[in-house]
């Protein structure tokens, strides 16, 4: 059982489709969890939904702030943290010869740099714990490439590749750095897809159907759990064979 009883957890982009299923399985798994995101409303939502939930607005592009923001988290939760899962990420799709060059340092500054950050600052608390885990989401198309996300992809590449780096750096401090690449979920940006082309996507997924959210948020509480305390700058694939490592 991956039991995370009195664990204190922060999770960014917390009020999206993936991340509401994440914080309802932490809850349901016993932790204390900082839910962050830019929607207030939605933030005050998951707060009545689900159990030891506090929320704080912020937005990760303020990169100048993420190291207030991890301090704050971590004092609204109880003064350290064990884990923190970073959910929160764009899309600025274009084709490579439309892309502007805001575009594509936008989708990289926040989905690369700031998860960067958040790692950096997070780890630091967790050194004095001697111990701690940090889920980055990353995604599927960081490892096919996709049609029009040369930002997007190369964003969620290199994730993969620095989470990898820091994996090696902190393992003899006991912090596990670990990767979670979804393949294509039902959310509300997925629903948007035309119908064609979603018929297309599922026809190229083994399982012949997309993920629910719910399938990303049991990884996470895996990797959260001390049954993945051996487990460390890996990838956890979730998108129903679509792509095999």
């Amino acid at each position: 059982m991956n039991d995370l009883k009195d664990k204190n957890i922060i999770v960014t982009g917390a009020s999206g489709g993936i991340g509401n299923s994440i914080v309802k399985k932490l809850s349901d798994s016993g932790a204390n969890i900082l839910a962050s995101g830019t929607k207030v409303e939605k933030l005050e939502d998951l707060k009545s939904k689900f159990k030891n939930i506090k929320t704080l607005k912020f937005d990760i592009s303020q990169t100048d702030k993420i190291e207030e923001f991890v301090d704050k988290a971590t004092e609204e939760i109880g003064g350290n943290l064990d884990c923190i899962v970073n959910n929160a990420g764009i899309t600025q799709d274009n084709l490579a010869i439309r892309m502007s060059i805001e575009e594509w340092r936008k989708v990289i500054d926040i989905n690369l740099t700031s998860t960067f950050l958040l790692s950096k600052f997070s780890i630091k608390k967790m050194l004095k714990n001697k111990s701690g885990k940090i889920i980055n989401i990353t995604s599927i198309v960081g490892h096919t490439g996709n049609l029009g996300q040369a930002n997007y992809t190369a964003s969620k590449a290199g994730i993969v590749a620095m989470s990898k780096s820091l994996a090696i750096e902190y393992a003899k401090k006991n912090i596990n750095i670990n990767c979670i690449s979804p393949g294509f979920i039902k959310t509300a940006m997925t629903e948007k897809i035309d119908e064609k082309f979603k018929n297309i996507i599922v026809s190229k997924i083994p399982s012949a159907r997309l993920g629910e959210p719910e399938d990303i948020a049991n990884a996470v509480v895996f990797l959260a759990s001390n049954q993945s305390d051996y487990i460390n700058g890996e990838t956890l694939h979730v998108n129903g064979g679509m792509y095999m490592a």
